[in-house]
């Protein structure tokens, strides 16, 4: 428990799709001084994200999806290329991203390997996110993807290098998929052994 803040009211403010929250709370700062400030937090749970690569192929599988809150922020269209992801749902982060990775692309990966974790958006969202890369092969494939429910995922399968064009074209925005292109890239991850 940190000893810097003192909550005195925490207020509900939506739990219709994630739970809303407005917390008034007092912080100590560095000079001394008790501050009193109120910030929302938005509590969807934590996640977990992959980047499924094919090293003697040197490609990358990723999904493109509708995301409204990027189309209210200028993405015209609304669709967004990405990293296979979702939330954990009450699992570990390996069973929740090997579970998202069937759903979403169609491959079922033996062999997943969690690289870091990052909060995301650590201003207003609570979500702690948990990077993994897998490598497939084309016998993984055990269906069509496209996810479970009202998802309409489109998987694609591309080039790794045509996949980091993409991002500094920004044609790729979204950025768990650009901090896994990045770490493949410095870490040699698709380098032929």
């Amino acid at each position: 428990m940190n000893k810097r803040i003192r909550i005195k009211n925490v207020q509900l403010l939506s739990d219709n799709w994630y739970i809303l929250k407005k917390t008034t709370f007092e912080y100590l700062r560095a000079d001394g001084q008790w501050e009193t400030t109120s910030r929302e937090t938005y509590d969807r749970g934590n996640g977990a994200t992959i980047l499924l690569y094919n090293r003697q192929r040197r490609t990358v599988v990723l999904t493109r999806q509708f995301r409204y809150p990027t189309y209210v922020n200028g993405n015209t269209d609304g669709m967004l290329i990405e990293t296979c992801a979702g939330l954990l749902d009450h699992d570990d982060p390996e069973t929740c991203i090997r579970r998202e990775t069937e759903e979403e692309t169609g491959y079922s990966v033996s062999n997943v390997c969690k690289v870091f974790e990052a909060y995301m958006s650590p201003g207003s969202v609570t979500e702690k996110l948990f990077f993994f890369v897998g490598e497939y092969v084309e016998n993984d494939r055990v269906g069509n993807g496209g996810g479970v429910d009202s998802e309409d995922i489109e998987v694609l399968e591309m080039l790794f290098d045509e996949a980091l064009q993409m991002v500094a074209s920004g044609d790729i925005r979204d950025g768990k998929t650009i901090m896994l292109l990045q770490f493949a890239k410095t870490s040699g991850l698709l380098d032929r052994v």
